[in-house]
């Protein structure tokens, strides 16, 4: 008899008493990042700095010499890239602390993300649910950070008939 998976029980997040502080999460793929992606998003949220989408005024008056890849977005994707690892199960997202971006990611380069599981803890005030917290790293196709946050996902515990 075969045995069927359904990519909803077992590739879309798991749940909170499946994760441990100190477990590391590599995401994959990564997303190479072209100036077509970049300048869509900008458009799209309102972001339209030259700084992100003016080819000839980033390579002659800006330090970076280019288009240098909108910040939100990076956020965005590696929050993305994530989400099947960490919180696709998720009830709410709790909120984001520490974000920085500490370097430039360009137009082609290639964003790749890791998720360190901080914390966890069951839930004060709802039953059989309880609080992740992990922090996101991204780098480049040259393994240099490019951004890290810290966030908090409130997970469901696994069904007792599950355990």
């Amino acid at each position: 008899m075969a045995r069927i998976f359904s990519a909803r029980d077992r590739r879309f997040g798991g749940y909170l008493d499946d994760y441990e502080p100190g477990d590391i999460y590599e995401h994959w793929p990564g997303k190479t990042i072209t100036a077509a992606e970049d300048h869509m998003f900008c458009m799209l949220t309102m972001a339209a700095s030259p700084l992100h989408v003016d080819r000839h005024w980033a390579e002659s008056e800006t330090e970076f010499g280019r288009n240098v890849v909108v910040g939100t977005f990076i956020y965005s994707l590696l929050l993305g890239m994530s989400l099947p690892d960490i919180s696709g199960r998720a009830i709410a997202s709790l909120g984001v602390s520490e974000l920085r971006h500490t370097l430039p990611l360009y137009h082609n380069d290639t964003l790749y993300g890791v998720t360190e599981i901080l914390s966890l803890r069951a839930s004060q005030t709802r039953s059989r649910q309880g609080v992740l917290t992990v922090r996101t790293d991204g780098f480049n196709q040259e393994r240099k950070i490019v951004c890290t946050f810290k966030r908090a996902v409130l997970l469901p515990q696994r069904p007792p008939d599950e355990k």
